[in-house]
């Protein structure tokens, strides 16, 4: 490990010569003050007549106060310099929308009729809208044949860039271009949010859509009655351009299936008709500054302020340093004064309220529920040793305690405790599975980018739909089957169960509705996942 790693656990690495300069400069201070001292007191007596004389100035042994100062001015000049370590997060306070950026991630958009690419002018239209908004929180999903959420709404700009700049048609992995899909998913990632401020999609595209444009409307209406804001953004031109392909090195004009060299255009009719529907914002290709122009339209939404951790840092640490520091100058205080006990008292009071302050000032952790993790840690050695039913009663415990992290894993592990029942039983098994479908969807409502949970939802689902599928474990399982769209009910109450969760109040029917489609959507997230690994058969017909 190199030097300059090491200066990462130091705030100000150019104050370490201050640290290394105070104790020499102290020691040879101190040096020279016993010397003169002691020279002073020479001139009056050999040291025998002064220590019968005035034995309270007899001097002291001289290592010892030099060791004492020196060592408390360099944990000093330590503390300056700033020693860092740990995780401390900054928490800002500000206003902002909630935007879901639907992104055309289409072959279509590697024609080059806009510099350098109809792609690339649409991730500089993205970088800048960013930097005008840095009070929103942005989620990506990418689209072509289908739709894919890269991201979560997040203010993690790191991960924005790290998507955007790997975003082209590969990610995607099936060809054609469906804007109802790209509508539908993201009207149901915003409905999973709770946050009170007006939220708006951002789609931008060529508008070249290859599906039905009554189910693109109608998918802009639903996002409208929900109280979503649509802005409908174009790229490219009317006179289209070729969209080159490389392969083996070499740069292609793409073909269609008859051979016959396909030319994009630019298309605005449906995404005119998509912002009309939704009562929303048309932006034409053409106009030079598109970021400034949906800036302007996100400013005539309302605003929700919100605290949002802006990153993590390793968290400054002088105060350890101080009070070692201060321990040893009222050490060196309280033996320089150990014969006038009203002054030692003093000093000693004064050092025990400068201890005070420092230690108070320190952070202390959240105290943790430790009967709660008991229980926990009894029902999860239960489950793992596949006792089903004895593990419900100290799992249940624990689900609503005030320990987050606590109450995170006690309803994953309770829900994989039903979903296993569910999953073995022979005869009726919707009571355990309707339990384990609450308690994810408990868990779904906190973290909705939690993939173990969403997964073994969908499995609870299929199973509940009579589909089938594998059993769950840790992370979940997979199978076949169908999926519902209308709110799983209340789990029942049985003898060998503990008695039903009731469910959450004031979730609208289109919540509800939402989180269902967040599942089904999952299915389609995880085959995302190995794109790499297995190449799709294109689809018959136009794939751009």
């Amino acid at each position: 490990m190199s030097i300059a790693t090491y200066f990462r656990y130091i705030q100000w690495p150019w104050a370490l010569a201050l640290a290394v300069a105070l104790p020499i400069l102290t020691a040879w201070l101190v040096r020279w003050g016993l010397r003169a001292r002691r020279d002073r007191l020479a001139r009056l007596g050999t040291p025998s007549m002064v220590a019968r004389l005035a034995p309270s100035v007899t001097q002291q042994r001289s290592w010892s106060a030099i060791l004492r100062t020196g060592l408390a001015t360099l944990l000093l000049g330590l503390a300056i310099a700033g020693p860092r370590w740990g995780i401390e997060q900054n928490v800002v306070k500000q206003q902002g929308v909630d935007v879901v950026l639907a992104l055309d991630a289409s072959l279509s958009m590697l024609a080059t009729d806009e510099k350098p690419s109809r792609l690339q002018a649409m991730k500089q239209e993205i970088d800048r809208l960013r930097d005008l908004s840095p009070g929103d929180r942005f989620a990506l999903l990418a689209f072509a044949g289908r739709s894919y959420i890269l991201t979560p709404l997040t203010v993690d700009n790191s991960a924005l860039d790290l998507f955007l700049q790997n975003l082209d048609p590969s990610i995607v992995g099936q060809g054609g271009s469906s804007l109802a899909s790209a509508l539908r998913q993201a009207t149901n990632l915003l409905a999973l949010n709770k946050s009170q401020g007006d939220k708006a999609i951002i789609l931008m595209s060529d508008g070249e859509g290859f599906d039905n444009p009554e189910e693109v409307l109608a998918e802009a209406q639903r996002a409208r009655e929900m109280g979503f804001t649509i802005i409908t953004v174009g790229f490219g031109t009317p006179e289209g351009s070729t969209i080159p392909i490389v392969e083996n090195r070499v740069v292609t004009p793409k073909r269609d299936e008859n051979g016959n060299v396909v030319v994009t255009h630019y298309d605005p009719a449906l995404l005119k008709s998509i912002a009309d529907e939704a009562k929303g914002v048309f932006i034409d290709a053409r106009t030079p500054d598109k970021a400034g122009k949906i800036r302007l339209a996100l400013n005539t939404l309302h605003a929700n302020p919100r605290s949002m951790v802006s990153g993590e840092n390793l968290g400054v640490q002088f105060q350890w340093f101080v009070l070692a520091a201060l321990i040893f100058l009222g050490l060196d205080t309280f033996l320089q004064t150990k014969r006038r006990r009203r002054q030692a008292v003093a000093a000693a009071a004064t050092t025990a309220s400068m201890l005070l302050l420092t230690t108070t000032s320190c952070r202390r952790a959240p105290e943790r529920d430790k009967p709660g993790i008991a229980l926990y840690n009894t029902g999860t050695t239960l489950l793992r040793r596949d006792s089903l039913t004895p593990a419900i009663q100290p799992l249940t415990k624990p689900v609503d305690s005030k320990d987050a992290e606590l109450r995170h894993h006690s309803r994953f592990n309770l829900g994989l405790d039903y979903l296993v029942q569910g999953l073995r039983s022979k005869d009726s098994a919707d009571a355990p599975l309707d339990s384990a479908l609450y308690r994810y969807k408990q868990i779904l409502e906190v973290a909705v980018a939690d993939s173990d949970a969403r997964w073994n939802y969908e499995l609870a689902l299929r199973k509940k739909k009579g589909g089938g599928g594998g059993g769950g474990g840790g992370g979940g399982g997979g199978g076949g089957g169908g999926q519902s769209k209308t709110p799983s009910p209340a789990p029942a109450q049985s003898p060998n169960q503990a008695p039903a969760p009731k469910p959450v109040p004031g979730m609208t029917p289109q919540q509800a509705e939402a989180v269902l489609n967040a599942a089904e959507d999952k299915e389609t997230d995880v085959t995302g996942k190995h794109q790499k690994k297995n190449v799709p058969t294109p689809p018959r017909g136009k794939d751009w």
